[in-house]
């Protein structure tokens, strides 16, 4: 296995807030009904997060799991841990119609910080940033590409198509400068 590279080489900038490249991490995209016997426990099984409510990412720490959907999650972690996080998951739901897939290298993921981080994303995604809540995640757009982003104490967390990394990040350091 090669050693996994981010989309941009850990591209970076500091303006008005600061937004940089963070990874390479592993995601794994969980597809279950919500009500599926032992999907609470397969998911604290392979991130040591609580399954997460409507719009809710619970993080412990450099593990995540993020509703996405009704019946779709998505779990973050360590880039080497995927294979593991799967099989756990397939573990615990092997009675149970579910998919577990790998998609790290799908995905690219941003951190958008500093005093004016919320006013920097507010002029490109369609959220009341004022009232978004720590860990409320929410699936919008970035100008005009897909992304979903959740609030923490130190800003925000941006995810996108790796194959739009590039556009992403541009975006977000126009409007930081």
């Amino acid at each position: 296995m090669s050693e996994p590279v981010q989309p941009l080489g850990g591209a970076s900038f500091s303006g008005f807030s600061t937004v940089r490249e963070i990874g390479p991490l592993g995601m794994v995209t969980l597809r279950a009904k919500p009500d599926l016997p032992g999907l609470a426990e397969a998911v604290r099984v392979a991130t040591g997060c609580d399954l997460p409510t409507q719009r809710r990412i619970v993080t412990n720490g450099g593990q995540a799991a993020a509703w996405m959907s009704p019946d779709e999650y998505l779990l973050i972690g360590k880039r080497f841990d995927v294979a593991g996080m799967i099989e756990k998951i397939s573990g615990e739901l092997r009675q149970g119609h579910h998919l577990a897939v790998d998609v790290s290298d799908a995905r690219a993921l941003f951190r958008v910080e500093g005093a004016a981080a919320a006013d920097t994303l507010s002029r490109l995604c369609p959220v009341d940033f004022v009232s978004l809540a720590p860990d409320e995640i929410r699936r919008t757009r970035l100008a005009q590409v897909a992304c979903a982003l959740w609030r923490d104490d130190a800003g925000f967390t941006v995810v996108t198509f790796r194959s739009v990394a590039r556009y992403a990040f541009d975006l977000i350091r126009n409007v930081a400068q």
